[in-house]
Order: structure tokens, then sequence, then C-alpha cells
């Protein structure tokens, strides 16, 4: 770079300068900074005394500033990893977070004896977990639905983009829904996954931190936090090929209570699984007969 661009005292800026300035956790600042700069990691610190430019400085500044206010990283930065690959992300979408890996991983596990086995993921947002399965499991029929227009696009680019179009399972099937609504009488699944919006109407968490500027719609059921999971539990039996299994995530505090639906509705080796932080955050069950 041959301009230079000072910092807020009329220093020339360097990565290094910067990152030594900003109020941002470290982490935070260097995921901006790349971003802005178009480097990996790693030249943050080889490069780390090469003076930026004006245009540069002022485009980390404007990040950091709205990161101050609020925003998420994902959404300032446009992508999220989950399960090893890049996803895109907008404000339409729910950010995938590293604990939702566990649906993916039990649904895989689900499914590793099966050929060509059919999966559906309700309430995609950004496709992350129906994506994820596909790249795993080339040979897997996977649908996914949601009821929002501008997550399902954004859902489809990210398949476009993380999937190989010669896949034999053929491409993710998108469709509009609400839940099962909108599914071909006549379709079946081996597994059934999903991480609906579970957090209670009240709760004080939709009014902090990164889920205040999330669609409120993929976070909470306006209700008990129960409802949509209790939806995707009836429907389940309908929709599901014998032995098939249904898989969902839920609250911190709401296994017990999915898996007593579960059991109510004849499911069968009902379990939770906890993620590393040690909490019950999957529940799921094989359809018995």
């Amino acid at each position: 770079m041959t301009s230079t661009g000072p910092d807020n005292a009329g220093n020339a800026a360097t990565p290094a300068a910067l990152l030594r300035a900003t109020p941002l956790p470290p982490l935070e600042a260097r995921i901006l900074l790349t971003h802005v700069l178009g480097w990996r990691q790693t030249q943050l610190i080889t490069r780390a005394d090469e003076t930026l430019g004006s245009a540069d400085v002022e485009r980390f500044l404007a990040l950091q500033a709205r990161r101050v206010a609020g925003e998420p990283v994902a959404q300032l930065v446009g992508a999220r990893e989950f399960f090893g690959l890049e996803f895109e992300v907008t404000p339409h979408v729910l950010i995938p977070r590293p604990e939702t890996e566990l649906l993916v991983e039990t649904a895989l596990t689900a499914i590793e004896n099966l050929t060509r086995p059919r999966v559906l993921d309700l309430g995609t947002g950004t496709g992350a977990i129906a994506v994820a399965i596909a790249s795993m499991r080339p040979d897997a029929h996977v649908h996914a639905l949601d009821r929002s227009a501008e997550a399902l696009a954004v859902a489809a680019r990210n398949a476009a983009r993380l999937l190989d179009a010669r896949r034999p399972g053929g491409a993710v099937t998108f469709t509009q829904s609400d839940w099962y609504g909108s599914l071909g009488a006549t379709l079946g699944f081996d597994v059934i996954v999903s991480n609906p919006p579970y957090i209670a109407s009240g709760d004080p968490h939709l009014s902090q931190g990164d889920l205040r500027y999330e669609p409120r719609g993929a976070l909470t059921d306006e209700a008990d936090g129960l409802s949509a999971i209790r939806a995707i539990v009836a429907g389940a039996p309908a929709r599901l090929a014998a032995h098939g299994v249904l898989w969902m995530e839920h609250g911190y505090d709401q296994a017990e209570a999915v898996r007593e639906l579960l059991a109510a509705q004849g499911f069968v080796e009902v379990e939770s699984a906890r993620d590393l932080a040690g909490i019950e955050r999957i529940s799921g069950g094989r359809l018995a007969g």
C-alpha cells in the first residue's frame, strides 16, 4: 500500500497500533481487521508494522464502532464458520452457533449405516445444518424448509457455493413452508432435524447482546418456548420412515419437557445429548414400529 492513514490520535496507523488501541476483545478486532484488509490472520503478525491506507483505517474504525454498539461480528463481516464451512450471514438469518454442531453430528450418526438417506431440516435459516449434513454425506437426499423467503435465499446461496454440484444426492431442496405445511404428501424421511425458535417470549436475553440483531422469529415462538417443538413432534410421525429419528435443539432447561413430548407422541429410545458446556442441548427419539 502506498497511501497512509492516521489513527484517531493522528499517528500513522498500522495493524499493531489499531489492535493495541481497540476497545474490542482481541479475537473480534482481528476478525474485523482481516475482513477489511482481505488478509489472513497470520498476516496481522507478519505485516504488523505496515502503514495502512486511510480508507482501510476508516472502514475498520466504522466496523469497530458498530460492534461496540452491539452489532454481531458475523453480520459485520457477513460470514460465520460452522462445521468447518464458511456460511454467508445476513440480518435475515440466525447466526450459526458452535453448539448446534452437536445436532449435525447426531444426525450423521443416525444415518451412518443407511444408503442414500433422506434428511429433512426444519427452519433451515442459513442452511447450516442441511448443508453440513449434505457435505459430509454426498449421497444423502436433503430437504430444507423455512417460512422466510429471505432466509431461503441465503441458504440456497450457501448450498450452491459450498456443495459439489455433482454430489450423488443431488442439490439440497429448499422449500418455503411453515414446518411441514408445504411438503409433498408422499415425502418421507429417515431423519428430521431442527433448531427451532425455543426462547420464551418474555426472556430478557431477547433484548441483550447479539440476539437484538437477529430475526426474532428465529429465536422465539412468542409463547412458552415449546410451541414450535410441539408442532414438530406432532407432525413428525407422518413424515418419518419406519424407525426414523427426530432430533431437535432446545433451551438449556427444556430437555425434560421435550423428552416428555417425544414419549407422548410414541417415540422410543428418547434421550438428550449434552454439548461441550455440559448442557442438555438436543433431544430426540426413534419412531416406534
